[in-house]
């Protein structure tokens, strides 16, 4: 009993966490008129252990985003899956995608033509239908993958058309800001891209979700429109690397 109470205490602050960003989060969707629940919490969980992982998923953070295929396989048979779906968020290389193509329900980081065709080609294979949004590099930066906003369409409408694959909206990850506002510059313009790819698209209905915002600027991206924010340290406490 000491035991199960010591560990119990020291994960504590992991519901602390848990209902500061969730509280957070519905601030900023009633500032921007937004209801709460258009708003998913993403719990990402790189180098996070499964202990803690678990104790999030029973507070109610459904959505587990894994940054490298390898972390992730490693921590599946130790987790809640009964109570959590989990994306792949960080960059994928073709070479991995049939590791992951039954175990995750979406790849968030397709930044290719190439690595889409080869989603396509391990769905078809395992048959089954892999949600994909297409990372857009926003702010232009050679360190970070993603599609240039001005190819978005046309490669966005070459994607729609592969077997397999459903496209679901876009994902970005904007570049280093020192205020707010500059930061909620980026995340307007990706809104708008998605708004404009969605309007184009023929499977428009299918395109709904809008990833962008992480600990540091979840709230801004809210209020820009983001319909799913994807959250580490604010929830887990700074990475121990």
């Amino acid at each position: 009993m000491i035991q199960s109470l010591s560990a119990e205490n020291s994960l504590s602050y992991l519901d602390e966490n848990y209902k500061r960003v969730t509280s957070e989060i519905e601030e900023a969707a009633i500032r921007a008129g937004r209801s709460p629940e258009e708003i998913r919490l993403m719990a990402v969980t790189k180098t996070v252990d499964p202990l803690r992982i678990n104790r999030m998923i029973s507070l109610g953070a459904d959505l587990i985003g894994e940054n490298k295929v390898q972390e992730l396989l490693s921590k599946l048979e130790f987790l809640d899956k009964e109570n959590a779906e989990m994306h792949i968020i960080g960059h994928l290389q073709s070479n991995k995608v049939r590791k992951v193509i039954s175990t995750v329900s979406m790849i968030q980081s397709v930044d290719s033509v190439s690595l889409a065709k080869e989603i396509s080609r391990q769905a078809v294979m395992n048959e089954l239908t892999m949600d994909c949004l297409l990372e857009v590099n926003i702010g232009g930066e050679d360190s970070k993958s993603g599609i240039s906003p001005d190819d978005l369409f046309e490669l966005s409408s070459e994607i729609t058309e592969l077997p397999g694959i459903r496209l679901r909206g876009l994902m970005c990850i904007p570049p280093v800001c020192d205020s707010e506002g500059a930061v909620r510059k980026y995340f307007e313009q990706t809104r708008r891209l998605f708004e404009d790819m969605r309007s184009k698209l023929y499977n428009k209905e299918e395109i709904t979700v809008l990833s962008m915002g992480m600990s540091s600027d979840f709230v801004p991206a809210v209020l820009e429109g983001s319909t799913l924010v994807r959250v580490g340290s604010a929830l887990f406490g700074e990475r121990q690397y």
